[in-house]
């Protein structure tokens, strides 16, 4: 059996990797508006130190964002084995979207529900101020 080479571990160029999935990621606009939903979000928690809603809005699109870049990974490397029309590919690319589908899912109702508790929270904090 032979061995695989060694190859040198190089940080800088995995970081440029991923920041390349993440550009091509990033430029579709179904990735992109859902970032611009949770940012605000998200900023505004960390704002209000209100740790629990951070870490459940940094999951939920966390897993929506790591559930749309495989579901659009599968579709592209199924294009590129199998360019022509197959029952067999379209099932496979429904059960990815289907998953992507469940992961936004996910993370829009936790989007809804920590909106829902900001709100409340800053109604409280206004009406404590009066």
């Amino acid at each position: 059996m032979s061995k695989l080479p060694k190859s040198k571990y190089d940080p800088i160029r995995k970081l440029k990797i991923i920041f390349s999935g993440l550009h091509f990621a990033v430029s579709d606009f179904s990735v992109a508006y859902k970032l611009a939903l949770s940012v605000p979000l998200f900023i505004l928690t960390f704002i209000l130190q209100q740790w629990i809603d951070v870490t459940l809005i940094l999951l939920a699109t966390g897993m929506m964002l790591v559930a749309e870049l495989l579901n659009s990974a599968i579709e592209i490397l199924c294009d590129f084995v199998q360019p022509q029309e197959d029952r067999r590919i379209g099932i496979i690319k429904d059960i990815a979207a289907a998953a992507a589908g469940i992961s936004i899912f996910v993370w829009a109702a936790t989007l809804i529900l920590e909106a829902s508790h900001l709100w409340q929270m800053i109604i409280k904090l206004q009406l404590a101020r009066q």
